[in-house]
C-alpha cells in the first residue's frame, strides 16, 4: 500500500489536519473563534500536554508507560494534604515536592524494567495500581475543595494574562518551558540521543556504547517527575485535589502521542509532533462535546484515532524498511 508523501512528514501531516479541523469547526460554529473558547481550548493542554512529554520520552525508549495518572494523583494529593498540615503557603518548594515524588515513583519503574528486565507495561500497570491503593487506602479519599485548597496554590492556577479582553492562563508558558527543555534533552544530549538509538535496538546501542542503564533510569525518572509536576499544577488550575482523579487519562495522552507521529515500537518521537498531537487530541474531544456526543461515543472516537494512527505508523515503517532493504 502507498502512503501519500505527506504522510511520511508526520508532524507536518497532524499540522494540516489540526488546520483543516480548525477551519471546518470555525466555519460550522462561528463562535468556535471567540477568544474566550480558543483561551478555554489552551487551557486545555496544559496538564495533558505535560503528561504527553512524559509518555513521549518512554514511548521512544520502546516502552509503555500507564503509571503517570497515578502518580500525578499521588504526587498531588500528598503534596497538598502535606501543605495544609504544616500550615505552608508557598508555590515553588510544593512543586519541587510533587515532582520528586513522581520522580521517585519513576525509579521504582526504572528499577523493576532495568534491572529485572521485565516489561514496561506490566511494571507500569503493578506500580499504579500499588500507589493509587496505598493513597487510597493510607492516606485517605475525601477530596480536599477550594474551601481548604492552599490559596498560594490558588493564585498561581488563577495566574493569567490579558489579550483582547479575554484572560490567557500563564499556564501555558510553564507547559511550553517544559517542552523546550524535553526537546533540548532529546536532540542537545547524549543520553537524548542514546534514546532513540535504545528505541530502535537496545542490543544495538549497547554495542556501541550508549549507557543503556543510564537511559532507562533518566526516562523513567523523569516521566515520573513530569507527572508528579502535571498532577499539583492541575489542582492548582481547578482548586480541588481529589486522590481519585486522573482515572482513564492513559488513554487520552497515548492517543495524543501516537497522534503526533510517536511509534509504538520507539525509536522514534518528536516534542513537536506531541504537542501538535495534544492539540489535536483536545480539539477533537471539545468538538465532540460541543456536538453534546456521549462520553461512551468519545472513548469510541479516541480509541480509534490510536488505531488509525498506529497502523498510519506501521505502514510508514514497513515502507521504510522495504526502501533499505
Amino acid at each position: 500500500m502507498r502512503l501519500p508523501a505527506f504522510l511520511h512528514r508526520s508532524q507536518a501531516a497532524v499540522a494540516l489536519v489540526l488546520l483543516a479541523a480548525i477551519v471546518i469547526i470555525g466555519a460550522i460554529n462561528p463562535a468556535f473563534w471567540q477568544p474566550d473558547n480558543l483561551f478555554n481550548l489552551v487551557r486545555a493542554n496544559v496538564v495533558i500536554g505535560i503528561m504527553a512529554l512524559a509518555v513521549l520520552l518512554v514511548m521512544i525508549s520502546g516502552g509503555i508507560d500507564v503509571s503517570f495518572p497515578a502518580f500525578a494523583a499521588a504526587a498531588m494529593y500528598l503534596t497538598v494534604i502535606a501543605m495544609n498540615h504544616f500550615g505552608y503557603q508557598g508555590v515553588v518548594l510544593p512543586f519541587i515536592a510533587a515532582t520528586l515524588i513522581g520522580a521517585f515513583c519513576g525509579l521504582l519503574n526504572a528499577v523493576f524494567i532495568h534491572t529485572f528486565r521485565m516489561i514496561p507495561l506490566i511494571v507500569t500497570l503493578g506500580t499504579a495500581s500499588v500507589v493509587r491503593g496505598l493513597l487510597l487506602g493510607l492516606v485517605g479519599t475525601s477530596i480536599v475543595n477550594i474551601d481548604r485548597m492552599p490559596q498560594s496554590l490558588i493564585g498561581f492556577g488563577r495566574s493569567t494574562v490579558s489579550i483582547a479582553g479575554s484572560q490567557l492562563t500563564l499556564m501555558i508558558f510553564v507547559y511550553l518551558g517544559l517542552a523546550v527543555l524535553v526537546w533540548l534533552f532529546l536532540t542537545r544530549t547524549m543520553l537524548g540521543r542514546g534514546l532513540h538509538a535504545y528505541g530502535g535496538d537496545p542490543e544495538s546501542a549497547r554495542r556501541v556504547g550508549f549507557p543503556t542503564r543510564r537511559i532507562v533510569y533518566a526516562v523513567y525518572i523523569a516521566a515520573g517527575a513530569l507527572a508528579g509536576f502535571a498532577g499539583l499544577l492541575h489542582a492548582s488550575m481547578i482548586w480541588l485535589a481529589n486522590p481519585r482523579d486522573f482515572v482513564g487519562y492513559e488513554l487520552d495522552v497515548i492517543a495524543a502521542v501516537v497522534l503526533g507521529g510517536a511509534s509504538i515500537f520507539g525509536g522514534r518521537g518528536s516534542v513537536l509532533g506531541t504537542i501538535l498531537g495534544v492539540a489535536l487530541l483536545v480539539l477533537i474531544k471539545n468538538s465532540l462535546i460541543i456536538l453534546r456526543v456521549d462520553n461512551t461515543w468519545q472513548s469510541v472516537v479516541v480509541g480509534a484515532v490510536i488505531v488509525v494512527a498506529t497502523a498510519v505508523t506501521a505502514l510508514r515503517d514497513r515502507r521504510k524498511a522495504k526502501a533499505g532493504s
